[in-house]
């Protein structure tokens, strides 16, 4: 090989090898983002920026967080995830459907319409089962009940109760409406129903199978489900000891007493910990006390008058 075509190899090889230091420096110096999420750093690629507060996260996180939201907001707008952000800004459905899968992108929206349609005045749901349609209400000034028309499977029911229309009768003393079996059955109050109303907010809730101890996703509010009754207060489920609902939990007794005793040794390790820790409590409050006499006096001290001449 000629000394020229050496030279020019030793060039060309001079050039790659600074090319790709180069490279190799520019993606080492590529700025890393951290997640407020899982507290992370991610290059910029692997992160996605809100349109409306135009905060960062990175993708996976997203995700989780919108699947999460989807499942346990019932329908309620899918707000940033960073507790103090300024502008509070809530994702839209097209980036919803960046994150989730199609399946639950449909229960999003459909969670989404029933919470509108329960917090609309003039909106209401057919109380047909099968039904699934939004009707028209007609609220007046007075705020009394009204007569509401389902189009779709022709029936009429009153906007308060949701039985059928009663001119004359009051809404408790009223009886569900009965239709064709090929238009389906309204929500009933039947202690087997598998439709029911939430006892505080009146939002509907199905139960397929399981615990009769039931908490509404919407207001938090535990109730029986047989009779409505408030279990909020009942940690030990003595509800379902007597009456008309006695030993109809869906437990069995072994799996109740279980749960009683679990309750039982978490307020007795409480109450432990409450006794071990007031002596140490007691014994060290004149400690306590004589540092903040001795902040007291020398805060007077500090502010106290100037001595004079």
């Amino acid at each position: 090989m000629s000394k020229a075509m050496m030279a020019s190899a030793g060039k060309i090889c001079h050039h790659t090898m600074m090319t790709g230091n180069s490279t190799a420096g520019e993606l080492a110096l590529e700025p890393l983002i951290t997640c407020k999420l899982c507290l992370c750093e991610h290059p910029l690629d692997m992160m996605t920026t809100l349109h409306e507060c135009s905060c960062i996260f990175c993708t996976m996180c997203l995700k989780q967080y919108v699947q999460l939201a989807i499942r346990e907001g019932f329908g309620s707008p899918i707000t940033c995830p960073d507790m103090v952000c300024s502008n509070r800004g809530i994702l839209q459905e097209a980036e919803i459907a960046g994150f989730v899968p199609v399946d639950q992108l449909y229960l999003y929206q459909r969670l989404k319409l029933e919470r509108e349609v329960h917090l609309d005045p003039c909106r209401t749901w057919c109380p047909t089962a099968d039904c699934h349609t939004v009707c028209q209400v007609a609220v007046g000034d007075s705020g009394l009940p009204v007569p509401v028309d389902c189009h779709a499977c022709l029936i009429q029911f009153c906007s308060s109760c949701k039985n059928a229309w009663h001119p004359e009768r009051k809404c408790h003393e009223s009886q569900p409406i009965t239709v064709p079996a090929e238009r389906g059955v309204l929500v009933s109050t039947d202690v087997d129903a598998c439709i029911k109303q939430c006892p505080v907010c009146q939002i509907y809730i199905e139960r397929n199978e399981g615990c009769a101890q039931m908490m509404c996703k919407n207001c938090k509010h535990t109730f029986c489900w047989y009779c409505l009754q408030n279990l909020d207060n009942d940690i030990f489920l003595r509800h379902y000891d007597k009456g008309p609902c006695r030993n109809k939990l869906g437990h069995s007794r072994a799996s109740v007493m279980w749960n009683r005793t679990q309750v039982v040794g978490i307020l007795v390790g409480l109450g432990i910990i409450a006794l071990v820790t007031s002596p140490l409590l007691l014994l060290a409050s004149p400690c306590i006390i004589c540092c903040v006499c001795k902040s007291c006096r020398g805060k007077k001290k500090k502010h106290g008058p100037s001595p004079t001449a």
